[in-house]
């Protein structure tokens, strides 16, 4: 079976905004609270959960970063075609 990771986000437009997040993060708030509030993806009402995905689901950059990424860690900002990801990795199976 390939490899699939178990991914949540957050979407913004902008380096900044993503880098505010992240630093809200480090000081210990909830990913799922800050999706629902800041996330410009419909996956933000979720908590930004995306599910389980394989290789060629995503864009490239996403992709790359979400399969590099440790699990339970949070990665970003990674940029895309679609603004600014912040990235949790929930599981890799």
């Amino acid at each position: 079976m390939p490899k699939q990771v178990n991914c949540s986000h957050i979407l913004v437009k902008t380096e900044k905004e993503a880098k505010d997040l992240m630093a809200r993060l480090a000081a210990g708030e909830k990913f799922e609270e800050l999706a629902k509030k800041h996330s410009k993806c419909p996956s933000g009402k979720s908590g930004g959960s995306l599910g389980w995905f394989g290789k060629g689901q995503m864009v490239p950059e996403f992709e790359k970063a979400a399969f590099e990424g440790e699990k339970g860690k949070v990665i970003g900002p990674v940029k895309t075609q679609f603004g600014y990801h912040i990235i949790k990795v929930n599981d890799q199976k």
